[in-house]
């Protein structure tokens, strides 16, 4: 349908027309996410139109069909303005029942209405920064909270609640005010907790475990699964700044509930391995924001038959994290973003529970057998998490560093000992540990138990690469004394050479920018030789 028809019945206003109109307009655009560029004026007329026309008393069906028009035309990024301003958002809040007002705010009873107002407003608020600001001076956030405050007494349907979460989430993620709003005045953390319990239909054993049925847990079904998310979105953005701040024992009491649930939402499984792995990635990113001391509840429950026993503590979650970062290794898609909160996560755990420590310490680095092979090669999770050491990715071979440094205690020599020096050097040079020593840190004094193995070959073990390098033959073996004098001379001599060009280097004689490059390629070769043969390993050499 042209335009032009579309704007002039618009502008008629005769409301049974425009219902037809719109009906016909919005079945061919329907799938329409590129607009083209010259009809760019009369969609910005259209959107105009629209805006007005919704502010009259319509019918439901005619109401429902000009928000869907008003919902397609917001794909079209460069077509906003007209639903960015106070008027065009105060009205599509109002269809959408959550306008923040001092008056009463009028009830719209037609659901398909308040579900269209709610993806208008998502897909305007999402790429517009007008509209992100003015919905923080309209206060949208407090009529949100408001409708999901009442979940547990309305009975609402999945999309309305879901397009009220997905709008808060979006709101929280790109206004820092709205955040702050949310958590502080609106008591967003224990709101969005009651939602997520309220979402997972769980009931309680004990203050911080979830009961189960015999110990049976179904999987999540798909519409709850998909607001739980949303949920957990919500709750990552609000506390974003709990791990790093004290909090008082009122707020702890909130935090290790909300562990619990955590828990929970661990030890379930949704509709599907991916939406699986999805559910319990939101739930992974949302436990690193908490406080460390809080999480003490992912090892408060009892130990029940089925369940993971280690040192008389339940490892089930603890387990289920390893096995999700293992997961997360094998994939090997996106490491910084998949992998980093899973690791620090665990880092974490690992310096402030004892147990947990000495858990994930006997699943990811048991006492050496293989000495044969350097530490980063194999399948096993020592070797893969070795491996990440050298990652081109600062932050990911930082984390995996720090989680095998703290499972050894943050002993340098153990450190050394499960990954080599070549791979643990980036780590101890970043502490200034090159030379050895211990950080401080609260650990047990328990020694680190050898096999049998690795202690018979221990005294041939190189620690630069952590295993038993085959022995390199003598080069002088076989040469007389003066043969060796003769040799050791022309290393003097080549020596005296470097020295004394380097010398004229760094004086500017030869060149003003002096380095490494201006060494003769001989000369570094033998630089490169003496290095080979200091560490008794010939690969080991300087960069030409």
């Amino acid at each position: 349908m042209e335009l032009q028809a579309v704007l002039s019945t618009l502008e008629n206003g005769e409301q049974d027309t425009v219902l037809k109109v719109l009906q016909v307009y919005n079945q061919e655009k329907s799938q329409c996410f590129i607009f083209e560029d010259e009809e760019r004026e009369e969609r910005k007329k259209m959107a105009q139109l629209l805006i007005k026309f919704l502010e009259r008393e319509l019918q439901p069906s005619c109401q429902v069909t000009c928000l869907e028009s008003i919902r397609i035309l917001s794909r079209d990024k460069h077509c906003l303005d007209p639903f960015t301003t106070k008027e065009g958002l105060k009205t599509l809040s109002r269809h959408a029942g959550i306008d923040y007002s001092e008056e009463l705010i009028r009830e719209v009873p037609d659901l398909d209405v308040i579900l269209e107002s709610l993806k208008c407003l998502c897909n305007i608020v999402f790429s517009s920064a007008m509209a992100q600001e003015l919905t923080a001076e309209g206060r949208l956030v407090v009529g949100l909270a408001r409708r999901i405050k009442l979940y547990n007494e309305r009975s609402l349907p999945h999309d309305i609640k879901f397009f009220d979460l997905r709008l808060l989430f979006l709101l929280t993620a790109l206004r820092v005010d709205i955040r702050q709003q949310l958590a502080q005045e609106l008591r967003g953390i224990s709101l969005m907790t009651d939602t997520l319990e309220l979402t997972l239909g769980v009931k309680w054993l004990d203050p911080y475990e979830v009961a189960t049925e015999e110990g049976l847990l179904p999987p999540l079904p798909r519409q709850e699964t998909e607001r739980a998310m949303e949920i957990l979105k919500v709750l990552f953005n609000i506390t974003f700044d709990s791990s790093k701040r004290e909090v008082d024992e009122e707020d702890a009491a909130l935090y290790r509930h909300l562990g619990a649930l955590l828990r929970h939402c661990l030890m379930i499984s949704a509709d599907g391995e991916d939406r699986t792995e999805e559910f319990h990635s939101h739930t992974v990113n949302l436990l690193g924001n908490l406080p460390l001391k809080c999480l003490d509840v992912l090892l408060t429950p009892k130990v029940r038959p089925g369940s993971l026993e280690y040192m008389g503590v339940n490892m089930d979650a603890v387990s289920i994290l390893l096995d999700f970062l293992e997961r997360r290794l094998d994939r090997g898609h996106k490491l910084k973003e998949s992998l980093t909160p899973v690791l620090n996560l665990l880092t974490e755990s690992a310096r402030v529970h004892r147990q947990t420590r000495k858990f994930l310490k006997a699943r990811v680095l048991p006492p050496l057998r293989d000495v044969r092979n350097r530490p980063e090669v194999g399948n096993s999770l020592r070797n893969k998490l070795v491996r990440l050491m050298t990652h081109i990715d600062t932050d990911v071979k930082h984390c995996a560093a720090e989680f095998l440094f703290v499972l050894c205690k943050e002993s340098v020599s153990r450190f050394v000992k499960y990954t080599g020096y070549g791979n643990a050097a980036g780590l101890l040079a970043a502490r200034g540990l090159m030379a050895g020593g211990r950080e401080e840190g609260e650990y047990s004094e328990d020694e680190d138990t050898d096999t049998e193995e690795y202690k018979e070959a221990k005294p041939n073990i190189n620690p630069v690469t952590g295993r038993v390098e085959e022995k390199l033959p003598n080069p002088m073996e076989g040469m007389t004394e003066e043969q060796k004098e003769h040799e050791a001379m022309k290393l003097v001599n080549m020596f005296d050479k470097l020295s004394r060009y380097w010398d004229m280097c760094v004086r500017g004689y030869i060149c003003d920018k002096p380095s490494f490059g201006c060494v003769p390629k001989a000369w570094r070769d033998l630089g490169a030789g003496v290095a080979g043969d200091m560490w008794g390993n010939s690969s080991i050499s300087m960069a030409p």
